[in-house]
């Protein structure tokens, strides 16, 4: 008898052992009955034995030991299994430890056959072995992408919900700012929280954009027609008001028209310029440098300080990435200044322009992130709409 023919014949001994392990996992199982436990357990004991019974060529395990093989097309039980797992409260390694004893049970059983007689292929086993992983892969990869898009989500509403009480905060300090009777300490108190806000407000806007790109959208784009220079240089007016102690050089000559979101743009410029101010040397200035060529625009945000290892500058852009330097915060870090996702933003919004963004850093010429933004708008960008009256 085959491997497969036996674990058909066998199900049902085969499920008592599946059971009888999954109520040892607590807390879900207390509160799952017999048909919750055994799951989709019968669907994947067919699966695997439909797959060890049919023929395999080598092109198809090698897919499987590349972790690019399929039991099924389409969806596959074990797929549905690692969902039902997941609701049910079940942690990853828990998922992963049915599996264990799943093939610990079938092999077990096997062996106890092979001993009374029965005539076995060890092929099977290897067989068997492969298709069990493979059922682990699917399971394990489904398990995280619903793990990731649930957490996605969750900081969608989280960011989402944090702007309404951020907004009556930025007003209220406006409001007690704007009034002609209000003690000085009491103005500047008002400042120093409308400042606060104003970070804030920044940090959930990336939020909500880091989420958005995480869910599969793209960030959305609104073309108009806008002087970088002009933008460049309230987004310096507004970092040197910020950070009074930084000395800012804004350097450009020529025409930086073009057709942009401005509302990014200045996004753009308020991270890279932040992200100078955390990590460049405090004694040597941040230098925007703006270049016009026919066709597109340049800038580049400067700053002085210690180098992005080279073996770690490839990952700056990629979000929640923690980098250091010499036990140091380094740009792309995740520490109590930054939700490390910055960088990542600013990628995402140049690209959203038909755009490039690249980052150099050495001890010479410091940290350099350098921005190419083509003066007409790319055909991914949603172009600028007028208001119509009714």
């Amino acid at each position: 008898m085959r491997l497969g023919d036996f674990i058909n014949s066998n199900i049902e001994p085969i499920l008592v052992e599946w059971e009888a392990f999954a109520k040892t996992i607590e807390p879900p199982a207390l509160t799952m009955d017999s048909k919750a436990l055994r799951d989709h357990a019968v669907n994947m004991l067919q699966d695997i034995a439909r797959d060890i019974s049919q023929p395999q060529t080598a092109a198809a395990q090698q897919q499987k030991s590349l972790g690019a093989g399929r039991l099924i097309d389409g969806e596959s039980s074990a797929e549905v299994h690692a969902a039902a797992r997941l609701f049910s409260g079940f942690t990853i390694e828990q998922l992963v430890s049915e599996y264990r004893a799943l093939r610990a049970s079938v092999l077990k059983m096997w062996a106890r056959e092979s001993k009374a007689g029965l005539a076995t292929d060890p092929d099977d086993v290897t067989r068997f072995n492969e298709a069990v992983d493979q059922s682990v892969a699917e399971s394990v990869a489904r398990y995280a992408e619903m793990v990731s898009k649930s957490q996605n989500l969750f900081l969608a509403i989280l960011g989402h919900d944090l702007r309404n009480p951020l907004a009556t905060t930025l007003m209220a300090s406006r409001y007690i700012m704007e009034g002609n009777d209000v003690d000085g300490k009491y103005a500047t108190a008002a400042n120093r929280i409308l400042r606060a806000g104003e970070r804030m407000n920044r940090l959930v806007n990336d939020l909500i954009d880091y989420t958005r790109t995480n869910l599969g959208s793209d960030l959305p784009v609104i073309l108009k027609e806008v002087d970088l220079a002009h933008l460049c240089r309230e987004a310096v007016s507004e970092q040197a008001l910020a950070h009074p102690d930084v000395r800012f050089e804004l350097l450009a000559d020529g025409d930086f028209t073009g057709r942009w979101d401005d509302n990014r743009i200045a996004q753009v410029l308020s991270n890279l310029l932040g992200n100078a101010v955390q990590y460049g040397a405090a004694d040597q200035p941040v230098i925007l440098r703006l270049h016009a060529a026919p066709d597109h625009v340049e800038m580049r945000v400067e700053n002085q300080g210690k180098p992005i290892p080279p073996d770690k500058i490839n990952t700056v852009f990629e979000p929640l990435v923690r980098l250091a330097v010499d036990g140091d915060d380094a740009p792309g870090d995740i520490g109590s200044t930054s939700l490390g996702i910055g960088l990542y933003i600013a990628r995402e919004i140049v690209q959203a322009h038909g755009g490039t963004i690249t980052v150099t850093s050495s001890e010479q010429d410091g940290t350099v992130f350098a921005i190419s933004l083509p003066r007409a708008p790319a055909p991914r960008v949603r172009q600028h709409r007028p208001a119509t009256r009714d």
